[in-house]
């Protein structure tokens, strides 16, 4: 079935039964949507901008890698997760791609397959994180100053998971207790500089208002319980012992909108003063009603804001 333009839907898979053999494109799609996760279409034409492919062209590639299930790895190799769809407005939205069971195998057969790590909790957030990530590597890409450092290198190096136990205080209780640290995404960037490399770590927490800024129940992810672990692990160093780094780590939050920004900032100033390492930026679109965003390359070249300090450029050095 096709509409009266001969399009296929946009979330039923729709087979010519044609055979469908990956490219080297393809398989670049393919890899960043399992380093990042859910991208929008935008991002992946951003990835393979360089090839100077037509855009209609690379669409229509895309959604042959959606629909044609006649592959020598058993199925389609892209999902399109149907939470894109509960959106306002969502036949409007661009489209939001993620690998199927088949592109993992042909990443593997490519070795490319890699132990990501993270990806956790609702897709939207996910889908929030993913962009997050991606922005920032699309934007180094444009840039001879600075690379990108995907996730998946800095754990295998350190041989470790992105998870670490750190030991905080139940505000509640006054008890020291150990919680486990799970950031929604870790990178690194290398700065190149005229006196030699340098290198910088970041954590990713995309928050979407969801969870409560501070609360009595110390068992309850908020963000004061979040202030608490960051402490132990940045400014107590923990991180040092868990992803075997001598260069800094900061954390990058990022926000829907002004107002939750705002609550954030009050929050971290009542529990630490000043803190150099909680970095503070917004991303519009994820606010309700969330959209599919175009590549934020703000959030490499922006002013990321701190409290007690100036505002931070992660772009350099």
């Amino acid at each position: 079935m096709t509409d009266a333009l001969g399009r296929r839907s946009s979330h039923e898979r729709q087979s010519t039964s044609k055979r469908l053999r990956l490219s080297e494109r393809d398989l670049l799609w393919l890899e960043k949507l399992h380093q990042h996760g859910p991208l929008p279409t935008s991002y992946l034409l951003a990835y393979t901008d360089a090839l100077r492919a037509s855009e209609k062209r690379q669409k229509e590639r895309l959604g042959d890698l959606f629909h044609e299930d006649n592959t020598e790895h058993g199925g389609a190799y892209l999902d399109r997760a149907p939470q894109q769809y509960a959106t306002l407005k969502a036949g409007y939205n661009q489209l939001v791609h993620q690998v199927a069971p088949a592109g993992l195998k042909a990443l593997k057969d490519a070795g490319l397959l890699h132990e990501i790590g993270g990806h956790y909790g609702p897709w939207v957030h996910r889908h929030m994180v993913a962009c997050i990530t991606a922005s920032i590597e699309l934007a180094t890409l444009q840039r001879p100053d600075v690379s990108f450092i995907p996730q998946h290198q800095v754990l295998e190096r350190a041989k470790t998971t992105l998870s670490w136990p750190v030991r905080v205080k139940d505000a509640t209780s006054d008890q020291l207790v150990r919680k486990d640290l799970i950031p929604d995404a870790l990178f690194g960037l290398i700065y190149h500089t005229h006196h030699g490399d340098r290198f910088r770590f970041y954590v990713v927490e995309a928050d979407r208002g969801t969870e409560p800024v501070s609360s009595h129940n110390w068992n309850r992810k908020s963000f004061e319980r979040h202030l608490a672990q960051y402490k132990a692990y940045v400014a107590g160093e923990a991180y040092k012992e868990h992803l075997k780094l001598t260069a800094n780590v900061l954390v990058l939050n990022v926000v829907p909108d002004a107002g939750r920004l705002e609550l954030m900032r009050r929050q971290t100033e009542k529990q630490l003063g000043s803190c150099s390492y909680q970095l503070f930026q917004t991303f519009s679109e994820f606010a309700a009603p969330w959209r599919p965003p175009e590549p934020n390359h703000a959030l490499l070249a922006g002013a990321w804001l701190r409290v007690g300090y100036s505002d931070f450029l992660i772009d350099g050095v």
